[in-house]
């Protein structure tokens, strides 16, 4: 593929030597006259006649000089010896044969010099084009997709998983536990990696292990092969949702920032919606080995395009790692987590009294403890927990993170109801989730796009409450529940979900500066894993805790007491879900303290919010 012309390198004579032909090769004045010949001769060429009698004059020199000598002159000798007009012809035919050589040889050198492989010269057409954001914004919502499709697989595939190796909720919990748990820990990690490699490396960094983590995902012959390749794949999948949000606000200018973080969204939405059913014809079709293999060429795919579209940035400061807090929060994660599954595992006796559950949440809270301290004092921090001191982020985070408790916990618990308590196969539970997703999706780009006319914060509040009230009509549903009242159920869901994340996210970063966005996408996506993966351990937790009660206390069927002890779980999620909107009433009416009586101008702007 060429340049435009008018380019730098259309302008290049050797490059439209080759690119264009002859015609353009003759045309430029490097390559004409001696250039062209290789010879001294470039006048002879443009003036027949004066380069004629220029040769005259110096062969008469050499006439005199060599009959001074007394020898003869070589024209004296050509012109006995052959006849003149055989003599120009031959000369002729020489001088084009030297011109016809000479070109092609700096045609060859030309092609060597100039010569790009296709794509990559496509690649440069799309750095250097207004379209270019776009290009970005496009690879980023595909390592999105995959990286949140992984999650939603494997919801549906976990009872599978389950059956293949024999093992209970409170082992099956970590295949998913593992990979949030390692995500998080990369997540805020990920930032000094790009400020310092580059931001294009390490993102295909990210890729390529989570692809290889996949694959051997698939290739796992047991469950604690399964989990180690899980906490591979998080690795990558901190890294690729870390540096996404950072790249796509740096590439955005504000005004576009909103609709931009919409679509990002929009990527996390479809995987919710396709990643279910996906995973629901992997598993029944196929096996649940496919719900890893499907990641392996799309992950392929990303990574060839990040490698030919996506500019190279880094930042030019240098600071050095904050290996405290990162070993601080690589033990608080596992430990908290693990305490949290232990508790009421079927195999520990001593319940929450345990010495082992206790150990591990006390070390939990002193790793905990330090991590902050050790964050607030460095000057190089991990996490810049000082931006939750800024009135935006903070509330922001505070809503994020028990609205993720909800969610993920939500998204944990439905497809284990419906399969193992309704008897649904995994393509129908997941095909479930298929509207749900595509509202979301939709709204996420509506929503995102309306943040220029509604305050943010109406929108996200509006989404928590629809969000709420599907926990809580899920928290009703009976081992004779219909499935259009589970779908009907869902569509509240997606609507609420579709209306929260992209006002948050625009409300949280309003008035941080483009130096901080990095930081701010290393503790939102912090926030969200961390907060997911503790409400996946404690919902287990009251899932477990809730079915030995109904299995003790009432004569049931085992389908009905574990439909039980799952809509107790998600009457947990209701509250929880109702409690993140409570950082926004506060944000409401402090707002309304500050406004001025009778000053209808400054209630307005203090309504920005």
């Amino acid at each position: 593929m060429t340049g435009a012309r008018g380019s730098p390198r259309e302008q290049n004579p050797a490059y439209r030597a080759c690119t264009y032909g002859d015609a353009a090769f003759q045309r430029h004045p490097l390559f004409s006259g001696r250039y062209r010949n290789g010879t001294d001769g470039g006048e002879r060429e443009e003036h027949p006649g004066e380069a004629e009698k220029a040769r005259k004059g110096k062969n008469a020199k050499g006439r005199v000089s060599h009959a001074a000598n007394g020898q003869p002159h070589a024209a004296d000798r050509g012109s006995r010896e052959e006849h003149p007009g055989e003599a120009e012809k031959a000369r002729k035919r020489k001088n084009a044969k030297g011109r016809a050589s000479h070109a092609a040889g700096i045609g060859r050198v030309a092609f060597f010099l100039t010569y790009r492989p296709p794509m990559a010269t496509l690649g440069e057409h799309i750095r250097q084009s207004n379209a270019y954001k776009w290009w970005i914004l496009g690879m980023i919502m595909l390592g999105t997709f995959m990286a949140v499709l992984d999650v939603t697989v494997v919801n549906v595939g976990l009872p599978a998983i389950m059956s293949a190796f024999g093992i209970g909720i409170s082992t099956a919990e970590w295949v998913i536990t593992a990979y949030m748990i390692t995500m998080t820990v990369m997540l805020p990690s990920a930032g000094w990696f790009a400020d310092r490699f580059g931001n294009k490396r390490i993102y295909i960094l990210g890729l390529a292990l989570f692809t290889l983590g996949s694959w051997l995902c698939g290739k796992a012959p047991g469950d604690l092969f399964l989990i180690g390749a899980r906490a591979l794949q998080g690795v990558g999948s901190g890294i690729i949702q870390s540096l996404g949000l950072a790249i796509v606000t740096r590439e955005f200018r504000p005004e576009q920032r909103g609709l931009a973080l919409g679509l990002w969204a929009m990527a996390a939405a479809a995987s919710i919606s396709f990643g279910p059913l996906l995973g629901g014809y992997l598993v029944d079709a196929y096996s649940w080995h496919r719900i890893f293999d499907v990641n392996v060429p799309v992950g392929v795919f990303a990574i060839l395009l990040a490698l030919f579209i996506q500019k190279e940035w880094k930042s030019p400061a240098r600071h050095p790692f904050d290996w405290r807090g990162f070993v601080a929060i690589a033990l608080f994660m596992p430990l908290a987590i693990y305490a949290l599954a232990r508790g009421n595992s079927p195999t520990n006796h001593d319940g929450w009294a345990s010495p082992t559950v206790i150990g591990c949440f006390a070390v939990a809270a002193v790793a905990l403890a330090y991590f902050v301290r050790t964050e607030l004092r460095s000057p190089a921090p991990l996490l810049q927990l000082r931006l939750l001191g800024e009135r935006n982020f903070g509330v922001s985070m505070a809503v994020l993170t028990l609205f993720s408790i909800g969610m993920l916990g939500g998204t944990y618990l439905l497809p284990l109801y419906m399969q193992r308590g309704l008897g649904y196969t995994a393509l129908t539970a997941g095909s479930v989730f298929l509207p749900v997703g595509l509202i979301q999706g939709v709204l996420s780009a509506v929503s995102g796009y309306l943040t220029r006319y509604v305050k943010p914060l109406l929108l996200a509040a509006a989404g928590i409450l629809l969000l709420a009230t599907s926990f809580w009509l899920a928290s009703r549903f009976t081992l004779h529940t219909t499935h259009r009242h589970i779908l009907f159920v869902l569509y509240i869901r997606g609507l609420g979900m579709g209306l929260t994340f992209a006002p948050l996210n625009f409300f949280s970063l309003r008035n941080l500066t483009q130096h901080d966005m990095a930081a701010a996408a290393g503790i939102s996506n912090s926030i969200k894993q961390l907060a997911g993966s503790v409400g996946i351990a404690i919902l287990t937790a009251v899932y477990s805790a809730r079915t030995a009660f109904h299995a003790a206390h009432e004569t049931v069927s085992a389908s009905q007491t574990y439909v039980e002890g799952v809509t107790d779980a998600l009457g947990v999620v209701t509250w929880l879900t109702l409690a993140a909107g409570l950082p926004l009433l506060w944000v409401f009416r402090k707002k309304r303290k500050k406004t001025p009586a009778g000053n209808p101008g400054a209630a307005g702007e203090a309504g920005e919010s």
